[in-house]
C-alpha cells in the first residue's frame, strides 16, 4: 500500500532553515509526481512545492526562492528544504502523491518558526 512519511519538522527561530523529509514506499516512486502542502492553524491546506517525475518544480509564490523541493528516486524520498523562515511559515508540512487518482498523504510534520 501506498506510504509518505514526514520528517525534520521542528522548532526553529525567524531566519531559520529545515530540510523536511518524505520517504515513501508502496508505489514506483520514480514515475510520479510528488507535491508538498501545508496547514497553518485556522487556514485551509494550502500547496507548497512541486517536483515532477522528470525533476521539474514549481513554488507557491509566498517560498520562491526560500523553499527548494529535490528528489532522490534511489532512496524513494523527497526533501523541501526551507529557508528564511518566518512565522508565517508555521504549519503542519504534509506530502502527497496522486496515484491511480487516488491522492495519498502522509501524517504530516510540523514547522514553528518563533523566537
Amino acid at each position: 500500500q501506498v506510504q509518505l512519511v514526514e520528517s525534520g519538522g521542528g522548532l526553529v527561530q525567524p531566519g531559520g532553515s529545515l530540510r523536511l523529509s518524505c520517504a515513501a514506499s508502496g508505489f514506483i516512486f520514480r514515475l510520479y509526481a510528488i507535491h508538498w502542502y501545508r496547514q497553518a492553524p485556522g487556514k485551509q491546506r494550502e500547496s507548497v512545492a512541486t517536483i515532477t517525475s522528470a525533476g521539474t518544480t514549481i513554488y507557491a509564490d509566498s517560498v520562491k526562492g526560500r523553499f527548494t523541493m529535490s528528489r532522490d528516486n534511489p532512496k524513494n524520498t523527497a526533501y523541501l528544504q526551507v529557508n528564511s523562515l518566518t512565522p508565517e511559515d508555521t504549519a503542519v508540512y504534509f506530502c502527497n502523491v496522486r496515484y491511480y487518482e487516488t491522492d495519498y498523504w502522509g501524517q504530516g510534520t510540523q514547522v514553528t518558526v518563533s523566537s
